[in-house]
């Protein structure tokens, strides 16, 4: 059974954690797992009891710890979750609801077209200078669609005759 929880502990050790190789999980993830699978239940084991746990385990000065340290924590919030087991058959129970766990990435937050913002968003209904920044199709042109661009080049800037002296002494 440990091996399933050591499974579902590095998914959630490597959730959103570019630097990490699984072997070690955060403060963060660790709330995480609790709460998506089940182990916080909001009333026997809260936000507050995970972290009181967590801190309990590592070591002093450190930010994460390891499998070892993870199934000390989740023996104690065992307990508390399961009063009326003993401390072996509680932490059978937590293992169980960790069984096949992945992070959960529900209710993160997705771009709307709700009311208005499909009508702000539509580049054909643009008038004026706004509309100069958008070619046909809706594609924004960049920095040639936001500021008129100047010729630099010759002596003097924007001098329509550039280019023709040669043309005028060589005869």
């Amino acid at each position: 059974m440990a091996s399933e929880a050591g499974r579902t502990f590095q998914r959630f050790a490597v959730f959103g954690e570019s630097s990490s190789n699984g072997t070690e999980i955060n403060n963060k993830n660790f709330s995480k797992l609790c709460k998506d699978c089940g182990i916080m239940d909001g009333k026997t084991v809260t936000s507050t009891d995970v972290d009181i746990v967590f801190s309990k385990v590592k070591a002093k000065n450190a930010r994460t710890i390891t499998f070892q340290q993870f199934q000390e924590a989740m023996k104690e919030l065992g307990q508390k979750r399961f009063k009326d087991k003993k401390p072996d058959e509680a932490l059978e129970s937590i293992f169980k609801l960790m069984e096949g766990k992945d992070p959960a990435t529900t209710g993160v937050t997705k771009a709307t077209t709700v009311g208005g913002v499909s009508r702000l968003t539509d580049t054909s209904k643009y008038t004026g200078t706004h509309k100069e920044r958008f070619d046909e199709s809706g594609k924004g042109k960049g920095i040639a669609g936001r500021e008129e661009t100047t010729d630099n080049s010759g002596y003097v800037s924007g001098y329509k005759g550039a280019g023709t002296y040669d043309k005028k002494t060589s005869k």
